[in-house]
């Protein structure tokens, strides 16, 4: 029990993190949950080397928890970030059919 609490912390931090990336996101300030998920990625490195709880140990309610809302907030990010990725992917299609179009009625210059 004594790794605990440094585990158990690692996982309220990465619940703070996507929290605030679900608030941002919601926001759409995109640029914003970017930059928050290097911090979570991060902390994601940090939690892979923290020591796991014990099957008994009495934190493992809370991380439950804690898992939960990483989740939770998780699933509301990409279901945000879905309609913004859709704009994107149109945005880049349309730019890739009219470079196509240039291509195909601009001859390349003859004189170099």
């Amino acid at each position: 029990m004594t790794n605990s609490p440094t585990t158990l912390t690692q996982y309220e931090a990465i619940a703070a993190l996507t929290e605030n990336m679900a608030n941002q996101a919601r926001n759409k300030e995109w640029d914003k949950v970017i930059e928050l998920s290097h911090d979570y990625i991060a902390a994601i490195e940090l939690l892979k080397q923290s020591p796991p709880l014990d099957a008994g140990d009495t934190d493992n309610e809370a991380k439950q928890n804690l898992i939960t809302r990483i989740l939770a907030d998780d699933t509301e990010i990409r279901d945000l970030a879905a309609p913004e990725l859709e704009r994107l992917g149109g945005l880049l299609g349309s730019v890739n059919r009219q470079q196509n179009v240039v291509k195909a009625y601009c001859k390349p210059s003859m004189t170099q």
